[in-house]
Parts: structure tokens; sequence; C-alpha cells
């Protein structure tokens, strides 16, 4: 009896552990081998936090690094380096994925914690309350949580997306890979595109300038079809 419960106990140990273990250290030995992790750790932290999200995060990395920074207050210096796009689509996709591992394992556990379980709740009442928003999620499933994490807007990331995947009731596990096939293909996306458009700007300031202009216009464009198809929705 006792053996078994220590078993088990070891075990649920390892399962909230681990996750955490797995992020520090790959990144960590990632740190060894590239340089790139220590230059934009300011910006891998604020990734967990909104509105950072990962159409804001990769694109100011990348301009980061083309360009150079320097923060007096916090002695936080940036030399211009070469970019590798994919080593900063893979750094910011990769915590959705311990995210979402994290939550396989401990998303009921997670609840029952002091703060912890207060800001999950708080999300996962977010999410039921979107769930409407997102129900094209349901019959697409596994492509629909894909698809969710891949756009880059913010709340579709590795938690809310956990979240979302659990409200039209998917397994765990296929939630897990539905996020880090999403992250890492909306990730590779963004960074990709960014690079091509910082490098656009740096190079032809003017063609620079007329990108944004047009891309703010999608944007825009985009915000009042939304906002137009809430109001009929209403109706």
């Amino acid at each position: 009896m006792i053996k078994e419960f220590g078993s088990k106990l070891l075990i649920r140990l390892g399962k909230f552990f681990f996750p955490i273990i797995l992020g520090f250290g790959v990144y960590w030995i990632w740190s060894l081998f590239s340089d790139t992790l220590s230059k934009i750790w300011p910006l891998l932290v604020a990734y967990f936090f909104p509105p950072f999200g990962k159409e804001t995060v990769i694109p100011l990395g990348i301009g980061i690094l083309k360009q150079g920074l320097t923060v007096p207050f916090i002695n936080f210096h940036v030399e211009p380096v070469s970019v590798n796009p994919l080593s900063i689509a893979l750094a910011v996709a990769f915590i959705d994925i311990v995210i979402a591992l994290f939550l396989v394992w401990n998303y009921d556990l997670a609840k029952k914690i002091p703060f912890i379980g207060k800001f999950m709740q708080k999300v996962e009442d977010i999410g039921k309350s979107s769930s409407d928003k997102y129900r094209w999620i349901k019959p697409l499933r596994f492509i629909g949580i894909v698809l969710f994490v891949m756009v880059p807007f913010q709340g579709s990331g590795g938690l809310v997306g956990s979240i979302i995947g659990r409200l039209v009731g998917m397994k765990p596990w296929t939630i897990f890979v539905g996020i880090s096939i999403g992250a890492i293909i909306g990730c590779v996306l963004i960074a990709y595109f960014s690079e091509a458009i910082i490098s656009s700007i740096i190079n032809n300031v003017l063609f620079g300038i007329l990108v944004v202009i047009i891309l703010f216009i999608i944007i825009f464009m985009i915000f009042i079809w939304i906002k137009k198809r809430k109001k009929v929705q209403k109706i």
C-alpha cells in the first residue's frame, strides 16, 4: 500500500516537474551552441505575459538582432548579428509546446495550486466565454486546433489552445500534437515573413514603409470585418 502510494506520488511529481525541467534544460543546452537565445531572452520571458504573442515577440526578436539594441537601465546590450529566423521561430514555438505538455499531465492539478490555479481558472473562463466565437474548431477538431494555434492573434497560443481543445471534447495528447504542429508552422511562417519585411525596410526604406502601410490596412480591414460579423451574430 505504502509502496503503491509512493510510486504514484513519484509519477505525479515527475509529470509535474518534467515539463519545467525539460523547458529550462533544452534552452540551456541550446544556448551553449547558439547565442541567439541569450540575446532575446527578455522577449521569451515576455511571451508568457499578454499582450505579447508570437506575432510581436518574433518580429521584435528579429529586428533587435538585425539592428542591435541598448537598454541602459538594466545594462542590456545586443550587437547587430546575422539572424536565423528558424532559430527564433523554434525558440518561441517550444514555449507553447512545453506549456501544452505541462497541461496534458497537470491540467486539473494545476488549477488547485494557489495563484496558478486562479490564473488558470481565469483563462479557462475566458476560453469558455469565447467557445462560441471559436465554434468552428469543434467540427474540425484536430485541424481546427492546428489552425487556431497557427493564427497570429493574441490568445491563440498553447494555453488557450489547450483550454479550447478540452472544451470541444478532444483528448489531451491529441491537443498536444495539434498545438505543437500549429505552433511550429505558425512561428516559422511569421519568422520568415518578418525577416523578409525587416530586410526590405533596412535595404529600401520607402518600399518597407509601403509594405507596412499595406499590412496595417489589411489588419484594419480584418478588424472591421470581425466587428461587423459580431454585430450580425448579436442580431
